[in-house]
C-alpha cells in the first residue's frame, strides 16, 4: 500500500503542477493579448487625432504671401502667385507657393536669405531627387479628403522627367522648390522650424 501511495503522490503533484502551470500560461496569453490589444488602441488614437489636426489645418488653409516668409523679394521676381499657409501638428507654420519665376534669379535670392543659425544652414541650394518628395506627397494625397488640395500637378511630377527639385536650407526656413524649366512654374514648399 505504501509503494502506491509513493506512486500516485508523485503522480498527483505532478499532475496539479502541470495544472497550475497552465493557469499561469492562460493568464500571462491573456494579459498579454490585453496589452497588445490597449497599445494598438491607444497608436490608432493617436494616429487618428494627428492625421485628423493635419486635416484641419490644411483646410483651415490661410492666404498667404510670399513676402510674408521672404521679405526682401522683389515684386518683380515672381509672377502669377498663389500662397497658403498651414501649421503642421507640432505648431510649426508651413507654406505652399505656386508662381513663375526664373531659376536662374530666384535660387541666388533664396541662398542670400538672412540665417539665424548658419550651422543649420546650407550656404547653396542642392539639387535633389524628386522621388522621395513624389512619394511624400503621394502618401499625404491618400489621407486628404475629396478636393482639399489639387493633386493633378503630382501626376505631371511623376510623368515629367525633365521637372528639377531643389533643397535652400537657411534656417528656421527649410524649402522644398519643384521647377518646370518648360513653363518656369515653381512649386515651393516651405517648412519653418520653431
Amino acid at each position: 500500500m505504501k509503494k502506491y501511495i509513493l506512486v500516485i503522490l508523485p503522480l498527483m503533484a505532478v499532475t496539479s503542477c502541470s495544472k497550475v502551470e497552465e493557469t499561469i500560461n492562460e493568464q500571462i496569453e491573456k494579459t498579454t493579448t490585453s496589452v497588445k490589444e490597449k497599445a494598438q488602441n491607444a497608436v490608432k488614437e493617436t494616429l487618428n487625432e494627428t492625421v485628423s489636426n493635419s486635416i484641419s489645418s490644411l483646410t483651415n488653409a490661410e492666404n498667404a504671401q510670399f513676402k510674408e516668409v521672404f521679405p526682401q523679394g522683389e515684386a518683380n521676381m515672381i509672377s502669377e502667385f498663389k500662397g497658403k499657409k498651414f501649421t503642421f501638428p507640432n505648431g510649426s507654420p508651413a507654406y505652399v507657393f505656386k508662381y513663375k519665376a526664373d531659376k536662374e534669379l530666384l535660387i541666388p535670392y533664396l541662398e542670400q536669405q538672412v540665417t539665424t543659425n548658419e550651422e543649420k544652414s546650407d550656404p547653396v541650394a542642392k539639387k535633389v531627387d524628386g522621388k522621395i518628395f513624389i512619394d511624400k506627397l503621394s502618401f499625404i494625397e491618400k489621407f486628404l479628403p475629396a478636393n482639399t488640395i489639387d493633386m493633378i500637378f503630382l501626376e505631371d511630377l511623376k510623368n515629367d522627367k525633365s521637372i528639377e527639385y531643389y533643397k535652400v536650407k537657411r534656417f528656421p526656413n527649410s524649402s522644398t522648390i519643384i521647377y518646370n524649366p518648360k513653363t518656369q512654374q515653381i512649386f515651393q514648399f516651405v517648412e519653418v522650424s520653431k
